[in-house]
């Protein structure tokens, strides 16, 4: 704001001065025919310039507000990416939560299934014995029943507590049979829980690996964020710090504008006509490399501009060629010794000068010959 004011100030003072000018020009005094004509061509230069440091302080100040909503889009959308990555960070945390809870409700049932499998065995166990002894004692009350009979009855009552002791003893037999069979079933049932437990623990380790490699991914996701977030920040800087570059240079131009009126002062004053030619000269030639360097304008607009320019200046058409070709060689040529500072050229590089190329309508001949000529200063600056 400070060098705005400041070129604010010049175009007032310079303002003045063409008051005083005009003033002076306005009293009965003698003058020549030529002294009259370098005022008006002095004013009219002045008033043209005036209109160029307008332009430029409003150029500035679009470079100013460009910059200042590169910066504050910046900030927007590390702001977004801090939230969002935020937002997945909660997510992940109530995700590892849930299955924190998840593991200790099946370790939980897995600890109450094991007890119930004991308290069966136990159980199974214990009922086990008891039809073992119940075994026992019939086979001893059979036995007693046995020797009973042998003694208690006759000859012939032998053959029938005889017949009935093999009965029992059968039907023990076949309840030992029974028995044997059930616990087969038993064991073989146990087994197959067995088997079936131990699958289901590898199914549970393999979902756990499952789980684990979706945490990991999700963290290799959330760190591609945050990267390309930094991206996004370091893009925005050199935005910022592009566009402060061209503050700088709309800066470095007005002040060269200023520079220019300065010597245009000098040049009325002086009152020479071959000066004032000359002065013309090079204010179009500086103007022209200005326009061609920073401005973007389309063909039809810099025709008019140019005439018009040519016009306020006195600048012919010959003159004006040959101003053109020298302006934009030099242009070309400070591109190519920008693009070898380096000792080789980039892709951007090589696009720009593509571009200068074909805007100048430069050849190829030219073209290598001035690569040619930068590169041999270079290797002798370099030895």
């Amino acid at each position: 704001m400070a060098d705005i004011e400041e070129q604010r100030r010049k175009v007032e003072e310079l303002k003045r001065k063409i008051l005083e000018q005009k003033k002076k020009s306005s009293e009965p005094q003698p003058f020549d025919e030529e002294r009259t004509r370098l005022d008006a061509e002095t004013r009219k230069k002045a008033e043209e310039e005036q209109s160029r440091l307008d332009a430029e302080v409003e150029a500035k100040k679009r470079v100013e507000e460009e910059a200042k909503r590169a910066e504050e889009e910046a900030k927007r959308r590390a702001a977004e990416e801090a939230k969002r990555q935020e937002q997945e960070a909660k997510r992940l945390e109530e995700e590892a939560k849930r299955q924190a809870e998840e593991t200790k409700r099946r370790a939980e049932e897995e600890l109450k299934r094991k007890a119930e499998e004991a308290k069966r065995r136990i159980e199974e166990e214990a009922r086990r014995k008891a039809e073992e002894e119940a075994m026992k004692k019939a086979e001893q009350e059979a036995k007693k029943k046995a020797e009973e009979a042998a003694r208690v009855r006759e000859e012939n009552e032998r053959k029938k507590a005889l017949e009935e002791a093999q009965r029992q003893a059968e039907l023990l037999a076949k309840k030992k049979a029974e028995e044997e069979a059930r616990r087969q079933a038993e064991e073989a049932e146990r087994r197959k829980r067995e088997e079936e437990e131990k699958k289901r623990q590898e199914e549970e380790k393999k979902r756990q690996e499952e789980e684990k490699r979706k945490q990991e991914e999700a963290k290799r996701k959330a760190e591609e964020a945050r990267k390309k977030a930094e991206e996004e920040r370091k893009k925005a800087e050199e935005d910022r710090k592009k566009a402060e570059e061209e503050r700088k240079k709309a800066e470095e131009e007005q002040k060269k504008a200023a520079e220019e009126a300065k010597k245009a002062e000098e040049a009325k004053k002086a009152g020479g006509k071959p000066t004032a030619q000359s002065e013309s000269r090079h204010v179009y030639s500086e103007i022209l490399k200005a326009a061609w360097s920073d401005t973007k304008l389309n063909p039809e607009e810099e025709k008019t501009f140019l005439a018009l320019l040519r016009k306020v200046l006195g600048v012919t058409q010959a003159e004006h060629e040959a101003i053109r070709q020298e302006v934009q060689l030099g242009i070309y040529l400070q591109a190519i010794v920008d693009s070898w500072k380096d000792g080789v050229i980039t892709p951007q590089d090589s696009e720009k000068l593509d571009q200068l190329r074909e805007q100048f309508q430069i050849s190829a001949e030219e073209h290598l010959r001035l690569e040619k000529q930068v590169r041999r200063e270079i290797l002798k600056q370099k030895s």
